[in-house]
């Protein structure tokens, strides 16, 4: 028992371009490659692969991880949807700092009518790009 701890603290110290050359119990060097880029692809372990990724895809819709594809028109929707309500609502609370400020009543409602024209260009060029 002591002397595999004595191996495996020596295989920790060891720099790692020297740990390759440590064998494993198996015989087999630590990082070795897996399959020889020379040979064909083992069907096994395609196999295996296609499996492990369609058990791993099943997993994360199972455990809610994974949302549902979206539709093209769906990711530009939300912008415009951000776009129209943002804008405005942004420009008018600008002009309500502005208003405590100044000691004014009015500047709010003029940037509120700016936020509205500056998201109406903004979805002018959406809509100018179409759908991703």
């Amino acid at each position: 028992m002591a002397g595999s701890f004595a191996g495996m603290s020596h295989a920790l110290m060891m720099s790692p371009s020297n740990r390759r050359l440590v064998p494993r119990e198996n015989g087999m060097a630590e990082d070795e490659p897996r399959q020889d880029p020379g040979l064909p692809e083992d069907a096994r372990l395609t196999s295996l692969d296609r499996r492990l990724k369609q058990a791993q895809a099943e997993e994360e819709i199972r455990a809610g991880r994974k949302s549902r594809t979206e539709l093209p028109g769906e990711v530009q929707g939300r912008r415009v949807l951000s776009v129209m309500i943002g804008y405005p609502a942004g420009s008018a609370l600008i002009g309500w700092v502005v208003d405590q400020i100044a000691g004014t009543s009015g500047i709010w409602v003029a940037m509120l009518f700016v936020g509205f024209g500056l998201a109406m260009r903004e979805i002018w060029k959406i809509s100018r790009t179409g759908p991703s």
